[in-house]
């Protein structure tokens, strides 16, 4: 089965082609950075993590690009209030934001740009609008004229007609403005008093591009004017996608994206997440209440992006106890595979393999059924412990069987079962432990295992020495 993605752009799940052979080109909406990220930013990160995961898992090479969009009217009023320069502001929160995607187990995109270093590329992508016809000038900054582009708003499914919207996708007042026509965006901002010195000198005067002007430039330059796949949450469909594509196609006259994808909300315990409803939470809100990483990763995974998510605290508390079973179970695969020579090799577990495989990518192939993916998992685990709990699998089959769970991790990236020196670590302080209750010092021997609890190794001490396993 060929991968099938949901196209918003078409309203319907179409049969993956790239552009080019053999290679993927996405780009993908990155962070405003004014504040930490908070979850719901987090679940399209996560969504765009799992699709680069699956198309690498799927023999693709891929070339993904987020932009980071370091100056725009939150990044300049926050910078304001902390009085820090803008430069450096927004630095320290593009920082906390790697750190928080490294922390979740999201890969980094082949390439991060950030929005004040491509000025002089969004300032020729206006001229080249300017000199077309499609923009035009008024006291310094720069409107688009959406009504000179025929498809504005098929993203969106906009009927241009009935259109009264800014930018910023609210009902407006055409007195509120200078612009031609009250549906027009602004590509580039005449600068403001309050911008401080967020400001660059262009032909049309000093000032600062608009948000929409950012994605098109930057995209284009590291992707191409034609490229594969865009990734956001919907609640940019409308403006922000819609007006990429008027930009975008309009200067170049070519197809910009073949496959826009959205990921659907995130609501918290059935509500909007809000402050004021004291149900918003920043990754770092929910570390500090002891919660797994991996277990929050899994949160924002397992629901298929398409639908809302509803993000319980509850869950977190749950999940640790499916994380283990995947720990334990490659604990298992790894102490059968040192079992020379005791057990015959059996088609059935190849057949069991192949079959787990077959269904885990029949799943994902249909637009990334992340549900039907982990059934497939959890069907091989299931199977396999049966053969586990009597020691009737052969060294060879438990490996081929290893091989195929950090397949199907490669993309989920929760099992993070990584032995060798690690274990060897683990093995030197319970040494070091031992030889520190033969002397009796229990005091030290408490502490190295405390240590180890939290990192997630729990030790049980039994006759024949001290055991430990890995906890979530």
């Amino acid at each position: 089965m060929a991968l099938k993605l949901f196209n918003t752009y078409s309203r319907k799940k179409e049969t993956f082609k790239p552009i080019e052979e053999g290679k993927v080109c996405i780009y993908s909406c990155g962070p405003t950075v004014y504040d930490f990220v908070h979850i719901g930013n987090l679940r399209a990160f996560m969504f765009s993590d799992i699709l680069r995961r699956y198309l690498k898992y799927a023999g693709f090479n891929i070339v993904q690009v987020m932009n980071i969009t370091d100056v725009d009217d939150k990044t300049i009023k926050n910078a304001k209030k902390s009085s820090e320069p803008l430069q450096l502001f927004t630095k320290r929160y593009t920082q906390e934001f790697i750190k928080d995607i490294k922390t979740l187990n999201i890969e980094l995109p082949e390439q991060m740009v950030n929005a004040t270093d491509h000025i002089h590329e969004m300032v020729q992508l206006i001229e080249k609008l300017h000199e077309k016809g499609l923009a035009y000038e008024k006291k310094g900054s720069v409107y688009y004229k959406i009504a000179a582009f025929k498809n504005y708003g098929k993203l969106a499914g906009l009927d241009l007609d009935n259109l009264k919207v800014n930018a910023e996708g609210r009902l407006s007042d055409a007195d509120e403005y200078e612009k031609d026509n009250v549906r027009d965006f602004a590509l580039w901002k005449a600068y403001d008093p309050d911008d401080g010195n967020a400001f660059w000198g262009t032909p049309y005067g000093k000032g600062r591009p608009g948000w929409h002007i950012e994605c098109s430039a930057m995209s284009m330059k590291y992707l191409g004017e034609h490229f594969d796949i865009h990734t956001g949450g919907v609640d940019l469909i409308f403006p922000h996608h819609t007006n990429e594509i008027a930009q975008s196609e309009a200067a170049t006259g070519k197809k910009f994206v073949n496959y826009w994808l959205h990921n659907a909300h995130l609501i918290v315990n059935g509500e909007k997440m809000s402050k004021s409803l004291g149900n918003f939470y920043t990754l770092r809100d929910l570390l500090k209440k002891g919660y797994n990483p991996i277990a929050i990763r899994y949160e924002l995974l397992s629901t298929h992006y398409r639908q809302q998510l509803n993000f319980k605290e509850d869950n977190l508390k749950q999940i640790p106890a499916t994380l283990q079973r995947f720990y334990e179970f490659l604990d298992k695969l790894d102490d059968a595979i040192k079992q020379k020579g005791k057990v015959d090799d059996s088609p059935r577990v190849q057949n069991m393999v192949d079959h787990a495989t077959k269904q885990f990518e029949k799943a994902m192939d249909d637009d990334l059924n992340i549900s039907g993916g982990l059934a497939a998992v959890f069907d091989l685990m299931r199977k396999i412990n049966t053969l586990l709990a009597t020691d009737a699998i052969s060294p060879s089959d438990a490996r081929k069987t290893k091989v195929a769970m950090l397949g199907f991790d490669s993309v989920l990236g929760v099992m993070h079962h990584e032995k060798g020196h690690i274990d060897e670590e683990i093995e030197a302080l319970i040494e070091k432990r031992e030889k520190a209750r033969e002397k009796k010092n229990f005091k030290l021997a408490d502490k190295i295992r405390d240590d180890l609890l939290k990192q997630g190794i729990q030790l049980d001490d039994t006759l024949h020495g001290a055991k430990w396993k890995r906890i979530a």
